[in-house]
This record gives C-alpha cells, sequence and structure tokens, in this order.
C-alpha cells in the first residue's frame, strides 16, 4: 500500500501542478475565449480522448500484461513491437485528420471555421498516442520520478507556448490546443532519443498478436467507457447550444480535481497490480485499495460540489458563473469511475476480458438514454446527471463481473458508507449553503464517517494516537 500511494504520488505531482496551473489559466481563457470557443476547444478534446485507444487497437492494455511474464530479452522485444505499431497507427490517424479536416469541422459545427483547429487536433492525437507509449515504459518499470520529470517538462513548455500564441498572437482555441500539442511533441522526440538503443525497427509478430488477444478486448469496453464520459458534451451540442457546452466544459474542468486523483491512480495502479505475484496477497491488497480509493476521491468530490459556487466566481467571469451547478454532480461520477477501476483488474489478472464491454455498453446505454431525456429540460445538469448514473452502473457491473472470475474480499459495508455519505453532502451542496457551512463540511467529511462506523478496530486506534501526540 505504502509502495502503491509513493508511485501515485509521484505519477501523480506533474498533473497535480498541471491542474492547478490548469485552473489559473481558467480565469484568462474564459476572457480571451467565450463559452461557443472554449466549447468548441473541449468537444475536439472529447474527440480525441476516443480515438486514443481506438488506434492503440489493444496493445497500450496488453504491453502491461504480457511486460510481467517476460524476461529482459522478451521485454525488449514487446517494447519495440509497441512502439513500432502505435507509431503506425498514429501516423494513419494524422494523415486522416489531416486530409478531412474541413469535412469535420462542417460535421462538428456546421462551419469551415473550425479547419484549422481541427488540423492542430490530429496533431495532438498523433503527439498523445506515441507519448503515452513512451511513458508507459517509466509506468511498468515503476520509475515514477523520470515519469514525472517528462510530464513536468511537457508542462512548461505547454503552458509558454499556450500563453504566448492565445495572449501574444490571440489565435483563441487554436492557439491553446497548438500550445498543447508543442509541449507533448518535444517532450516525447527527448524521449525518443533517451531510448534509441531500445527501439530497434522490429516488430515480432507473434508479440503483437498476444497483446492484441488481451487487449483488443478491451477496446469495445474502453470506446464505451468514452461514451460514458463525452457523450454528454456531443449531445449537450446537438440539444443544446454550444454556450451550454462552453459552461459544462468550465464544470468539467473544475471537476478535473477528482480526475487527477483518479489519473494518479491508474498510472500506478496496473504496474503495482500485477506486479503482486501472490494471489492471496493480490486479493487482501485489492480488497483494501478499493476502500481507501472511494474515500479519496467521493472526499474530493464533496470538497467541490460543497464549494462550487465559490471556485467559479474566483476562477471564471460572469458568463461561465451557471456552471457551478454541474461540479460536484461530475465530481462524484469520478469517485465512481474511480471504483469501477479498481474493481477491473480483477478480470485483468485472470485475463477474463473478453466481456467487459457488457458493462461499459449497459452504462453507455444509460447514459445516452438519460442525455436524450434530460438535457432538453435540465440542459448541463442533466447531462451530468446522466454521467453519474452511468458510472453507477457500470461500478455495479464491474463489481458483479470481476467477483465471478476472481473473487475478492472487498469491504462493501464500508464503501457503501462512503458513497451514501457523499452522495448526501454534494446533494447538500446543490442547495447552496452559505460558505461558513460549506466550508467545515467539506473539511470534515473523514470524521463524519467515524460514527458511522466506517473505521476499523486497528484504524481508530492509529488516528487517537496521531490526534494524541499532535495533542
Amino acid at each position: 500500500m505504502l509502495r502503491l500511494l509513493r508511485h501515485s504520488a509521484l505519477f501523480g505531482l506533474a498533473g497535480l501542478v498541471q491542474r492547478i496551473v490548469s485552473l489559473l489559466l481558467v480565469p484568462i481563457y474564459t476572457r480571451q475565449l467565450k463559452p461557443v470557443g472554449y466549447g468548441r476547444l473541449e468537444l475536439l478534446v472529447a474527440v480525441t480522448a476516443v480515438l486514443v485507444p481506438l488506434l492503440r487497437s489493444g496493445v497500450a492494455t496488453g504491453f502491461f500484461r504480457l511486460w510481467f511474464e517476460g524476461d529482459d530479452e522478451g521485454r525488449g522485444r514487446i517494447g519495440r513491437t509497441a512502439f513500432w505499431f502505435t507509431m503506425a497507427t498514429a501516423t494513419l490517424g494524422l494523415a486522416v485528420g489531416l486530409a478531412f479536416a474541413a469535412p469535420l469541422s462542417h460535421a462538428l459545427w456546421h462551419t469551415g471555421h473550425g479547419t484549422n483547429l481541427v488540423r492542430v487536433a490530429a496533431v495532438a492525437l498523433f503527439a498523445q498516442v506515441n507519448y503515452e507509449q513512451l511513458t508507459a515504459f517509466y509506468r511498468v518499470e515503476q520509475r515514477s520520478r523520470e515519469y514525472a520529470t517528462a510530464a513536468l517538462a511537457n508542462l512548461a513548455i505547454t503552458v509558454a507556448l499556450s500563453l504566448y500564441l492565445v495572449l501574444g498572437l490571440h489565435w483563441g482555441p487554436t492557439g491553446a490546443l497548438a500550445g498543447n500539442v508543442s509541449g507533448t511533441l518535444a517532450v516525447w522526440l527527448w524521449l525518443v532519443v533517451r531510448r534509441r538503443r531500445a527501439l530497434g525497427l522490429h516488430v515480432d509478430r507473434e508479440l503483437l498478436r498476444g497483446m492484441q488477444r488481451f487487449g483488443l478486448p478491451l477496446v469495445p469496453a474502453a470506446l464505451l467507457t468514452w461514451a460514458v464520459d463525452f457523450s454528454d458534451r456531443l449531445m449537450l451540442n446537438g440539444l443544446s447550444t454550444q454556450h451550454e457546452v462552453g459552461l459544462y466544459a468550465l464544470a468539467a474542468k473544475l471537476a478535473s480535481a477528482s480526475v487527477l486523483f483518479l489519473t494518479a491512480f491508474r498510472l500506478a495502479w496496473p504496474a503495482f497490480a500485477y506486479s503482486i505475484e501472490d494471489d492471496e496477497d493480490a486479493r487482501r491488497t485489492y480488497g483494501y485499495v478499493l476502500t481507501y480509493a472511494m474515500l479519496v476521491a467521493t472526499w474530493i468530490a464533496v470538497g467541490l460540489g460543497l464549494l462550487a459556487p465559490w471556485l467559479v466566481r474566483i476562477l471564471a467571469t460572469p458568463d461561465f458563473h451557471p456552471a457551478w451547478r454541474a461540479v460536484g454532480l461530475l465530481a462524484l461520477s469520478v469517485a465512481g469511475l474511480t471504483g469501477y477501476t479498481v474493481l477491473a483488474i480483477g478480470t485483468g489478472r485472470s485475463k477474463q476480458t473478453r466481456l467487459n464491454w457488457v458493462v461499459s455498453g449497459a452504462g453507455a446505454l444509460v447514459a445516452v438514454a438519460l442525455n436524450l431525456a434530460l438535457i432538453p429540460p435540465y440542459g448541463m445538469v442533466g447531462a451530468a446527471v446522466a454521467t453519474l448514473v452511468a458510472y453507477g452502473v457500470m461500478f455495479v457491473g464491474m463489481a458483479v463481473r470481476s467477483q465471478r472470475v476472481y473473487p475478492i474480499p472487498y469491504q462493501w459495508r464500508r464503501v457503501a458508507t462512503i458513497v451514501g455519505l457523499g452522495g448526501a453532502l454534494v446533494g447538500v451542496g446543490l442547495l447552496r449553503p452559505p460558505l461558513w457551512a460549506a466550508l467545515p463540511l467539506a473539511l470534515a467529511f473523514p470524521l463524519a464517517l467515524l460514527p458511522l462506523g466506517f473505521y476499523l478496530p486497528a484504524e481508530r486506534g492509529r488516528m487517537l494516537r496521531v490526534l494524541g501526540s499532535r495533542a
């Protein structure tokens, strides 16, 4: 647990800085970009997110699973095969995006004014796919410091160029996206140079088939998970207004504080989980990981939900102020996705991933149906509710599926206590309590679990010792 915490902290260090910087940039972007421009930028981010797992064709997850089964020579072949396959598919995606930029702009916004933005998004897709594969080496090797260094360098270049292009050249959303691309491409090239001796031009077809046999069944699940995560933006774009999409994008940006924890955790989790050789140790560890991951994610959601009105007012112009109503719901949905991520490891460890798409498919169907029903009358709040319910369905579905193929003694009563109290406090946040009440409620979430019988005797004893030593 301490090893997982350490690597999660280091893997998440750059993400933490990135989220902080991203929030600091919100006042700048909301003054330079109107809600329509901000919404267009977020819509392309959503489209790019679905194309990344599609282009990687399951090799990403297969790479992690096979890495821990091979010796040093085998790992070298695995790395080279994954690198060149990813390079080929990313180049194909770049070519298609550049060739069809104008039609895609008309399809998304009924205008050709977004053609350059689509072209930059195609380059961003190429950069992101290749960057993720190279940094995956640091993840399987559990070299979290090197990963953090690369990510922080990426962030520094991105921020500097984005500010120059948006403030200096007034390129609008195209400048914001181009700055992001520049940082990712620069660090990717640096990583290629550093890894050049290990990246000989060689593709092992047998290993590639092995990675795809494991990973391809997860691609539909990843796409369907994307449908849950980003269909709200696409359907808002079609069923509501681009202004509403811009407000929702800001709400999602604030809720991304929860995504920060999830991102850091997901970066460390696969390599850590698969590195535990003994099944009994793995089962016991996985049970505790679910409880504590849900505790942290839900606490963050509670804080965001209760403090959202003041956060929005501090960071954005009055045009964006209504966005606060969706923040808590979206942050709580991230807690559901966090639990889903932990639960899915059981199917990965047992290599029974073929039916994972059924679980994410159920969530996607619920998301689409609820978006259709709730967006017309409730706008972005309806979209946020749809996302929350869909991730709840995925959490329950994966719990059932995973327990059938790899039973784990999860602490369900404790998890239910966390979710119940967290949901209630996020609901209180929608009533917009005064700041003097909202802030203490947000800070006291772990203590509020105490009278509900959440903590184990050993945990209560440790808490008392800590409080006693500080007294």
